[in-house]
């Protein structure tokens, strides 16, 4: 796999402050003053089981649920009134959970979707070229279409759809749902890569292996609160973390 990425565009002294960030469904308040910093060129991990509320805080962060917070900023950009068909022109990129790829068009085609905030030019082209240098795969496959691909494939399909917007900050969303075990090894690869280019990375994660591997710092969530948080090799080395999210 190439390790050749275009780098972040402008932002790259740009860092993502939430506090008291707090999301309610109906009477059930599904993410709770939740506060944290993800650090130009850092790669942020938040795990929790199943309902903890991983998903609801990216949601949030991304404006696709209705939330408040006291801060959401992204750099110099205040982020809480901003919709979410707009975070992309302040550099931050998304790839959902279940990738969500449009499985009717081409490879190339939800690779150009990527680029729209920005038109397109010689410059997304040269990105494009540089999305299948970095997963040959894609370039390969470029003409067929996304629903053809494996799991895998529409994970790295989501990933690349992203980093066509040129972003300094990317949100994932349990990028290894439904992969197997060395799928998982090679998101974790992609993930590194990433953070070599010097993006910014805050990564939801079920699987706390791969959120370890691919992250210097993670936050742990329960009923929608963060309970602890450390360097990864503290939490390694948590006893209650060690057995409720590594099975030692």
């Amino acid at each position: 796999m190439s390790t050749t990425l275009s780098q972040p565009s402008s932002r790259v002294s740009a860092a993502l402050q939430v506090e008291d960030l707090c999301v309610r469904y109906g009477g059930v308040q599904a993410v709770r003053s939740v506060s944290f910093t993800v650090e130009p060129g850092e790669a942020v991990g938040i795990i929790g089981a199943n309902g903890a509320g991983k998903t609801s805080t990216l949601r949030a962060l991304m404006g696709l649920v209705p939330r408040t917070a006291s801060t959401l900023s992204f750099g110099e950009s205040d982020l809480r009134r901003t919709p979410a068909r707009n975070m992309v022109r302040h550099g931050i990129g998304y790839v959902p959970e279940g990738r969500h790829v449009f499985s009717g068009l081409s490879v190339e085609k939800n690779l150009m979707l990527g680029a729209y905030s920005k038109g397109w030019g010689r410059s997304q082209k040269l990105e494009l070229d540089g999305i299948y240098e970095q997963f040959p795969v894609l370039g390969e496959m470029r003409q067929r279409p996304a629903g053809a691909l494996s799991g895998g494939q529409q994970q790295m399909l989501a990933i690349g759809r992203a980093l066509m917007s040129k972003p300094d900050l990317i949100l994932l969303d349990e990028p290894s749902m439904g992969l197997s075990p060395k799928l998982v090894d090679d998101t974790l690869a992609i993930l590194l890569n990433l953070c070599g280019a010097g993006l910014s990375l805050l990564l939801v994660e079920q699987n706390a292996e791969l959120a370890f591997g691919a992250t210097s710092r993670c936050l742990v969530v329960e009923s929608g609160e963060v309970v602890t948080e450390g360097s990864t090799k503290e939490l390694r080395a948590d006893p209650q973390v060690r057995r409720s999210y590594l099975g030692i």
